[in-house]
Order: C-alpha cells, then structure tokens, then sequence
C-alpha cells in the first residue's frame, strides 16, 4: 500500500484538485510527493472506439501524476509546467482499475523529470510515460 501524503501535500490537492479533465476521466491520486507518487483511474468511461483504454488517458494519468509530483518539489512561492512529455503504449486493457506510479528520475533548481508507469490490474505494464516540467516563480 502507499505511504500517507503529508499533510501539506494533502492541503495543496484539496484546494488545487486534479483538474476538470482528470475529475472527469475519475483520477484519483494515492500519494504524492517530489519522488514519486501513485494515481488510479476506472478503464471504464476512458475507452476509444475499440474498447480499450484510449492511449491519451494514459497519457493523462502520468501527466496529472507526474506534475503534481513536480510541483511538490517546486515547492512554496513556485509552480511546474510541463514542458515535454512521451509515451509507449506496450499493452492494452478494456476493464478494471489502472494504476500510474510515478518515479523522479531528476528534480532539479529548474526543472524535474519523472517517469510514470501505467499498469492493469494484473501488474501488466501498459505505458511508459516521461514528463519534464519546468519549476518556475509564481507572479
């Protein structure tokens, strides 16, 4: 199971929230921190045509995860930006929960990367996502 936020991090999302498209797309964020952090979301009401799980759900799940993960380690009187961000799409997945687990693999003065895995239930790996976001001042 995942570690409990803190209690500043839980403040930030409870005032922030995840965002319009990820509340609709029923993200729901575990943990987070500047290191990492671990995010689920329904594969029901975010399939393409097909059945499947639309690749850009996928994409929105780490980008959710990973900024906020990123704005975590921007830190009081700062915000992040995504500036960059690529996926592999390896597997796909028509039902059940998928789980996105972020991993900082650079956080920086300016700018973070961090690398999100998207999984089925059964722990397959459906996505590899990295996002880079640049940490800049509030005006």
């Amino acid at each position: 199971m995942s570690e409990p936020m803190h209690e500043d991090v839980v403040k930030w999302l409870e005032s922030r929230g995840v965002g319009e498209l990820a509340e609709k797309m029923g993200i729901k964020v575990l943990s987070m921190s500047a290191q990492g952090g671990v995010a689920t979301m329904p594969a029901e009401g975010n399939r393409q045509p097909l059945g499947i799980v639309h690749g850009g759900a996928y994409v929105v799940i780490a980008e959710t995860l990973g900024s906020g993960c990123a704005n975590v380690a921007a830190g009081q009187g700062r915000h992040a930006v995504g500036i960059e961000i690529n996926a592999s799409h390896t597997k796909s997945c028509s039902s059940g929960l998928i789980t996105a687990t972020a991993k900082a693999i650079n956080i920086g003065k300016n700018l973070t990367t961090h690398e999100v895995v998207v999984t089925d239930e059964a722990g397959n790996r459906l996505s590899t996502v990295r996002i880079t976001n640049f940490l800049r001042d509030n005006r």
